[in-house]
């Protein structure tokens, strides 16, 4: 298996937005390193494509393996396990994924979209190479555009199930759904075209938590109480 290049991004913080409950929180980050570019084949510089989650999460650990690291990951049937002291490859968190993608900036994007991003405005029907548009101030590729990328977090537990969380945008994307702050969700299982991957790699938190991320925020959420509008799926089984 191909090692991918990876970029060792410092401490710092990003605030997230919940756009459902209308909050925003501010995440403290430690230093982690993610990809450059999205998984793709060495001789193409396409991304592979389409990824699901439970793919990505196994190709996560086959990588480790190979390299002679600690896989991040265990699971049993659809439930996965994070062991965040591991120092192998893995997902990255929602937080770590929009700062790596900001780069130190506050806009939609960190650069012009034609000039960055793979999208509806290049009128391409598949992925494009990785690479072959700007960077961000960071060095990384394609953090928006091209190919969604999955990440760790459940998109919505309340709301949404087991869904986990997707960000980037692709390239059939309009683009102004092609932005830092853009985030969609699918099912572990879904097979999408335009989805792919990118590594993170560093033991971050303590057992259950890391990056913006927890488990016991998780049940809380998913421990929505009342009436639930036509159509929501609470995750109960963390709810409890």
């Amino acid at each position: 298996m191909d090692t991918p290049v990876m970029a060792s991004l410092p401490a710092g913080v990003i605030t997230l937005r919940d756009a459902r409950r209308s909050q925003t929180r501010e995440v403290t980050l430690e230093a982690f390193e993610i990809a450059v570019h999205p998984v793709h084949d060495q001789g193409s510089g396409l991304p592979w494509a389409p990824f699901t989650w439970f793919d990505a999460v196994a190709y996560c650990n086959e990588l480790s393996r190979a390299s002679g690291l600690q896989e991040a990951y265990t699971w049993q049937g659809r439930t996965v396990d994070w062991d965040t002291a591991a120092d192998g490859y893995r997902l990255p968190t929602e937080a770590e994924w929009e700062y790596a993608c900001r780069a130190g900036t506050t806009s939609p994007t960190y650069g012009l979209v034609e000039d960055i991003a793979w999208t509806s405005l290049d009128d391409v029907d598949s992925p494009q190479p990785v690479g072959s548009k700007a960077p961000n101030a960071w060095g990384l590729h394609d953090m928006l555009g091209n190919v969604w990328e999955w990440c760790w977090d459940y998109a919505d537990p309340a709301r949404y199930g087991d869904y986990r969380s997707l960000r980037g945008g692709g390239w059939a994307d309009e683009p102004w759904s092609v932005r830092a702050s853009v985030r969609r969700g699918s099912a572990p299982n879904a097979v999408l075209e335009d989805v792919g991957l990118r590594l993170a790699r560093g033991p971050v938190g303590s057992p259950g938590q890391a990056q913006g991320w927890s488990h016991e925020a998780d049940r809380q959420r998913a421990a929505i109480r009342g009436p639930l509008p036509v159509g929501w799926t609470p995750l109960w089984e963390i709810a409890r």
